[in-house]
């Protein structure tokens, strides 16, 4: 089976999917007019504009069930990665990825707004690609698209994805505890007595959780994310500041290596944007379903908030783990030399690449048994929040589905089951095997998303740039609340949901 999983991963992740990801961020940057730079200042403004009602959650709940989703264990075990693999120059192609896919997660999250719609049962807000690959031009191939994605979503992140954020937590923990007594689990061999306390943990808080739906997710997530985002950020910025020297050192390190890399160039490139877009996620897909779910004025709102979820991911977060690593030296570079040898070898070499091990070494080199210690405390609540984002966009497909064949209720509660023994088949098996499986996960909705926005945005004649010139205009004639957005004279078909508010909207002032 790892061997059928490592076939599959390689075939997924060939050169086409990194310059497709680098090529499509390119393509929108230039579009947008690199909206991405030029509205910063705007992104900042919506973060706070505290719009939500019974079916919508505001602008800044939505940034952080995306931003669960985005910060987790690529921030901290997959730079740790992307630099073993592909050396200190992946680092910069992370960073490339994430600017040029903050117009990505615009183009994707403007999409998931325009073309949301009210859940029949809920009454919430549900949205994503498979509701726009459906909905924006009609007819039965773009619903049978729209039918194949939902269902490389359910599979992704309810069954691949998962486990990878469990391994990690577990991973995390038994570094700094040990795995406890080895006892026998049947089929998954022998397994540490912490490792199974750790996971009945995981499972316990999860469970409470994702059975009370998308608000009290948000309601997690709005208070979690920014307190353990900041707390990493300012660690980091301890250790810079302790060694404040080595900054411009580490900077030459990163961008001499990203194109005469010591692992060599493909190798850079190609971990870099491999990590890039499981950590940030822009262009997957998955972003989209939480920006479907705010309440907005105006969809391109969203899209902007989505668009600075991409820096924080991972020109702030990403950039941390990195800038700690590199700065206190440790980590080892995995090459092709003969007998197995490291290219760069700081640490032991039973130390895992594939796990949070580089940056647990980092901060403890500075902080001593605290800072390992607080990195399994991040991991937990970095990998944690991930999973509720997981289930949420597993759980906004499965009703995508169930609206055509009925059984809503029952289906969803199929999906939780299942998310949860997937947590449980991650957290008990070898890391570079999850890693691998979450990676086809990631790939099959990056593949499907890229390509069906490309098309879209080509036979729409560009709807995502008619909404941003629209909030432009209206930015210009002074509007800072009472956006409105008008679908069928920006020549937008099929925004039911936008057209009805339209014509509300004119009602109540008549």
């Amino acid at each position: 089976m790892e061997e059928i999983i490592s076939i599959l991963n390689n075939i997924i992740w060939s050169p086409a999917l990194i310059y497709l990801c680098l090529g499509a961020g390119l393509f929108f940057s230039i579009y947008t007019r690199f909206a991405q730079v030029r509205h910063f200042f705007e992104m900042w403004r919506l973060l706070f504009t505290n719009q939500s009602n019974e079916q919508g959650i505001s602008s800044f709940q939505a940034l952080a069930v995306a931003l669960s989703g985005r910060v987790g264990m690529g921030n901290i075990a997959g730079v740790a990665a992307a630099i073993g693999f592909g050396g200190p120059g992946a680092v910069f192609w992370m960073w490339v990825v994430a600017f040029l896919g903050a117009s990505t997660a615009y183009v994707e999250s403007t999409l998931a707004q325009i073309y949301k719609q009210v859940d029949p049962v809920t009454g919430q807000y549900r949205g994503g690609p498979a509701y726009y690959f459906e909905r924006a031009i009609g007819g039965w191939g773009w619903k049978l698209y729209g039918i194949i994605f939902a269902l490389a979503s359910i599979i992704s992140c309810g069954l691949f994805l998962p486990g990878v954020q469990a391994n990690g937590v577990v991973k995390a923990v038994t570094n700094m505890i040990g795995e406890g007594t080895m006892v026998s689990t049947g089929p998954f061999g022998e397994v540490g007595t912490h490792t199974l306390v750790v996971l009945a943990g995981i499972l316990l808080i999860l469970g409470f959780i994702i059975f009370g739906g998308i608000k009290r997710i948000a309601n997690f997530a709005q208070l979690v994310v920014p307190f353990m985002a900041l707390g990493y950020i300012i660690l980091a910025l301890i250790i810079v500041f302790i060694n404040y020297d080595q900054v411009p050192a580490v900077f030459g390190l990163i961008i001499g290596d990203a194109f005469t890399a010591q692992a060599g160039f493909g190798a850079a490139i190609g971990w870099g944007v491999k990590r890039g877009v499981y950590s940030n996620e822009a262009g997957q897909g998955t972003g989209p379903h939480a920006a479907a779910a705010a309440e907005v004025a105006h969809p391109a709102q969203q899209g902007l908030v989505q668009a600075f979820s991409v820096y924080v991911d991972t020109l702030f977060v990403c950039s941390a783990t990195a800038f700690m690593i590199l700065m206190t030296g440790k980590y080892n570079i995995q090459g092709t030399l003969p007998d197995g040898q490291f290219l760069v070898q700081h640490l032991d070499a039973a130390v895992n690449i594939n796990s949070p091990a580089f940056t647990q070494a980092a901060l403890t080199s500075v902080f001593g048994p605290t800072g390992e210690i607080f990195v399994g405390i991040a991991v937990f609540f970095f990998a944690f929040t991930t999973l509720l984002a997981y289930y949420y966009i597993a759980e906004v497909n499965v009703a995508y589905l169930a609206e055509k064949i009925g059984g809503e209720s029952a289906a969803l509660f199929v999906i939780k089951v299942v998310l949860m023994m997937a947590v449980a088949y991650g957290a008990v098996n070898s890391s570079g095997y999850i890693w691998n499986i979450g990676d086809i996960g990631v790939g099959l909705m990056a593949w499907l998303n890229i390509i069906g926005i490309i098309v879209l945005f080509v036979l729409l004649a560009k709807p995502t740039i008619k909404c941003l010139r629209d909030y432009e205009e209206q930015m210009k004639a002074g509007v800072r609340h009472n956006f409105t957005f008008d679908p069928v004279k920006l020549g937008i078909p099929n925004a039911t949901f936008w057209e009805k508010r339209l014509e509300q909207q004119r009602n109540n002032k008549r």
